[in-house]
């Protein structure tokens, strides 16, 4: 990376070395390989078609096999199988797989690879300012003289931000696009981080740590949407494996958390604590904004009827990874059907305001809902984001004050000890993402299958770990549930947003994790009011976490729709 003058505009004109003809073309082996599957299986009816197509078309005179997957009856083939396969036939779905395909022959390179770096930190910042209110929580009941349950309204505060911001970031990405939301939801986070830190109450923290999470609650739903419509096919187990920033956000605050915490008299560690993350939250901002330029989604661009600023993005995706692309207005327009942009009027300020407000409806819904099979995958998706929503932070949000609580006639645990056990959980846990992105391309357990074994374990294993008070036993067990929630949550992350169709996809996706994000809220109810003075009492948030991962197992089993191995529209 180097840095970039993120105010530029490009051109279509821009990218002209990049651009060869289709018939000079050369496709991906996966496409190749697909195309002689597909003809080895042609009836000799469907065979006699062909040969009248390909005779009847300027390029039908070539009959080598190797140059007819590049010519653009060969490619309305693929096309027009595809749609066929997927059920839905418009001049967007059309135009969306015709990007497939080009994206798809560029191939993953380096614009890829560094936007995946960057969307990753969204997912880093995420858990990272998770963990970090669950760590500042006793040093803010001792600074500010709030009780250890009442406390716990910080971490609903920080859920409450988070809710707003993953129904807002989500919806708002379909609507003015994806490039705002990357770059604004993490300045946002960042300043308001810094400023937790100079906080001179407990309300006003709580009322700043709300203010973050309206930033960082967009992180997660727009840049698992940018990065899936970036990717080529062959290559959305990427999406899966994005999850590895997770713990490692986890990891981060855990061991600066065991530096200032255990180190600074006067109990100032905590205010060092969030102006170091804040900072840290603000440098990838920069990295955001400084060091890589941004494309938008192209099938964003499409969705808009803005074809020309699409093929764009196309090929300077192309141009970045040192690729050649054949794609054009021309093939768009041949498999699509001509594109007819609506001159729209010169509109106020407050006018265009009240017409983006609009867009914020049931209509941005109802295509969830197009058809049975993915009304059904819609409904079960959203219970398992809420689900999980919830048994993640009663488990994670207060696991210090629960082993506080386990056996109050045990000596206190340390805070070394405790945050070392923070650190050793968060390195256990990073496989999970690597695991699921592997398994998720087998064939015999595909999304569906990698997300019902992880949620099973997830739920076993955190049972299990309130079956003792034994701290070496305890870390044990807490190891196993981070290994396979990170699993779970990569997995659905990466399965949410290839469930629907572009157009309304960032919407899907947000209020999946709108809905997460609202469950959460719930916990901290659930942990304050279900814990009594008893050791009993204390094991109730961790049973009902427990239960909860079950119940997404079981929505899981339930879901009609598997998305490996498909492309997406």
């Amino acid at each position: 990376m180097g840095f970039v003058w993120p105010f530029k505009e490009y051109h279509l004109e821009d990218f002209d070395s990049v651009v060869i003809p289709l018939g000079q073309a050369q496709r991906a082996a996966s496409v190749v390989a697909e195309n002689q599957r597909r003809t080895a299986a042609r009836t000799p009816a469907e065979e006699e078609r062909e040969a009248e197509k390909a005779s009847d078309s300027d390029n039908g005179k070539d009959s080598d096999s190797d140059n007819a997957v590049a010519t653009i009856e060969a490619l309305r083939a693929e096309i027009d199988a595809d749609v066929s396969a997927s059920g839905h036939d418009s001049a967007y779905d059309r135009k969306s797989k015709v990007v497939n395909k080009a994206l798809i022959d560029i191939g993953m390179g380096r614009y890829q690879w560094e936007l995946f770096v960057l969307c990753g930190f969204g997912w880093f910042a995420d858990n990272l300012w998770l963990q970090t209110v669950a760590l500042t929580l006793p040093s803010l009941s001792a600074e500010f003289g709030v009780s250890e349950t009442n406390v716990r309204f910080t971490t609903l505060s920080l859920f409450l931000g988070l809710c707003i911001g993953a129904f807002f970031w989500g919806i708002s990405a379909d609507v003015i696009g994806r490039r705002p939301a990357f770059n604004l939801t993490l300045l946002l986070t960042g300043i308001f981080g810094v400023a937790v830190g100079a906080a001179s109450s407990w309300i006003s923290a709580c009322g700043l740590y709300a203010g973050l999470g309206c930033g960082i609650g967009g992180n997660l739903p727009v840049d698992g949407t940018i990065l899936s419509e970036a990717l080529p096919m062959t290559s959305s187990n990427l999406l899966t494996l994005l999850s590895i920033f997770w713990p490692f956000g986890q990891l981060y605050s855990s061991l600066v958390g065991w530096a200032f915490l255990t180190s600074y008299a006067g109990n100032n560690g905590w205010r060092y604590l969030n102006y170091t993350m804040g900072a840290t939250t603000l440098s990838m901002f920069l990295c955001h904004f400084m060091l890589f330029h941004l494309f938008e989604s192209p099938k964003f661009l499409l969705s808009k009827g803005r074809q020309r600023e699409a093929i764009m993005v196309i090929r300077a995706i192309a141009y970045h990874n040192g690729k050649k692309t054949w794609i054009s207005e021309e093939i768009l327009d041949e498999i699509g059907g001509i594109s007819v942009l609506a001159k729209e009027e010169a509109q106020s300020s407050m006018e265009t305001i009240k017409r983006s407000l609009g867009k914020f409806s049931t209509q941005r819904i109802k295509p969830l809902f197009a058809y049975k099979r993915l009304a059904i995958n819609t409904t079960l998706l959203w219970i398992i984001w809420a689900a999980i929503g919830m048994a993640y932070p009663l488990f994670n949000a207060f696991i210090v004050q629960y082993l506080q609580a386990a056996d109050p006639n045990a000596p206190p645990i340390p805070d070394n000890v405790l945050y070392r056990n923070y650190a050793i959980q968060s390195i256990v846990g990073c496989p999970g993402s690597v695991i699921a992105a592997y398994t998720v391309r087998l064939k015999c357990v595909g999304r569906r299958g990698t997300m019902a074994v992880s949620l099973l374990l997830t739920g076993v294993f955190l049972f299990l770990f309130t079956t003792s008070t034994d701290a070496t036993f305890q870390l044990g067990f807490s190891c196993m549930v981070a290994l396979f929630q990170n699993q779970a949550y990569g997995t659905l992350y990466a399965y949410s947003p290839e469930t629907f169709p572009s157009p309304n996809r960032s919407t899907g996706t947000g209020i999946g994790s709108g809905l997460n994000r609202f469950a959460g809220f719930c916990a901290p109810l659930v942990a304050i009011y279900s814990v009594s003075d008893t050791s009993a009492s204390a094991k109730v948030p961790m049973y009902v976490s427990s239960a909860l991962f079950l119940v997404c197992l079981m929505a899981t089993a339930c879901l009609p729709i598997e998305t490996a191995g498909k492309q997406l529209i």
